[in-house]
């Protein structure tokens, strides 16, 4: 590990609480184990779960770095034990369970994935937490196909956005809803069908209304509490229902009859905690679907805003202010 210093920068929190809690410090920079590879991060993601990991919400599993940042882009320079995969001064983008707030950051070599051409490693960045979390839960257990409809819950999240492109490039039709008119009127501009001001529309007589009264075969939600029942209504005869947050809450009512009456599954997933080879197979999954997409230019991260890693604190405040389209992203 020549020409790597021994401390690096980093945002950690101090104590739960608000984001004032985000405090910048010096810590040493790690070394990678067996399997692992030491990245000199360029940029990385903020995202929901960083907040709620502030907040208290969303421990980091075992093991893993107690600083927030579930993703990173950056220059490989220094190989763990037996890695041959992967070589010192390659760019790549990674997932990771934690550790993204940082200067330098350990990552497994399955979740590194080459830097899309003509990408900037700020857009790199924005890539893994937000593009593994859409293909496992819009096109795994969603199952969605081509020719089918999507209803996307948070449609100018960084998933939102995400998830919209990347349905409509794979064929699908896709309604999305958004908490402004500029906000659904932004969601058509990513590919939907028809955004949804949820505030002065029901996404229910809406998407019943565009699919001629037979529903959406898939929803991606990120709500939950009282839009559980209501996607039961919303969704198509053998539609799938996947939840990946429960901004609303985490209990519902549901009326079990319409499930059964119309054949529904109604499922979720989180990916964090989930084993490596897990998260492994979602990755060459990407490396064989989208990346043809992104080198294409079909699918692109949408950047709201960037800040530099001290001011991490601020990146976060955004995010909890819903106020932005897309991604926020940190620079070193």
């Amino acid at each position: 590990m020549t020409n790597i210093p021994a401390e690096m920068a980093v945002v950690e929190i101090a104590a739960v609480g608000g984001p004032e809690q985000l405090r910048p410090a010096l810590r040493p920079v790690p070394r990678p184990a067996a399997g692992e590879v030491l990245l000199r991060v360029a940029a990385a993601g903020v995202n929901r779960p960083d907040v709620l990991q502030r907040l208290g919400r969303h421990p980091p599993p075992p093991g893993a770095s107690d600083l927030p940042g579930l993703e990173v882009a950056g220059e490989i320079v220094a190989l763990g034990p037996q890695v041959t995969e992967l070589s010192v001064g390659q760019a790549v983008t990674a997932l990771l369970p934690g550790g993204g707030y940082a200067a330098y950051a350990v990552a497994a070599v399955p979740l590194c994935l080459p830097v899309p051409p003509g990408f900037s490693m700020i857009e790199a960045a924005a890539i893994p937490e937000t593009f593994f979390t859409v293909w496992s839960n819009v096109f795994e257990r969603g199952r969605c196909k081509p020719g089918e409809t999507l209803l996307v819950h948070g449609g100018t999240s960084g998933i939102g956005t995400v998830a919209i492109q990347l349905a409509v490039a794979l064929g699908s039709r896709v309604f999305a809803t958004a908490g402004t008119p500029d906000k659904a009127r932004a969601c058509e501009r990513f590919g939907a069908a028809r955004g949804i001001d949820y505030r002065t529309e029901d996404f229910v007589e809406v998407v019943q209304r565009e699919t001629q009264g037979a529903g959406v075969d898939v929803i991606l939600d990120m709500v939950g509490g009282g839009y559980v029942p209501r996607n039961l209504q919303a969704a198509a005869v053998e539609g799938r229902i996947v939840n990946i947050a429960f901004i609303g809450g985490i209990r519902a009512e549901v009326d079990l009859s319409v499930i059964m009456r119309k054949r529904l599954t109604l499922t979720g997933s989180t990916l964090r905690s989930r084993p490596i080879a897990d998260k492994a197979a979602i990755a060459e999954a990407l490396r064989r679907n989208v990346w043809p997409l992104l080198a294409a230019g079909r699918v692109r991260p949408v950047i709201h805003a960037t800040f530099p890693l001290a001011e991490a604190a601020d990146a976060q405040r955004l995010m909890e202010s819903s106020t932005h389209i897309g991604k926020i992203v940190l620079t070193m």
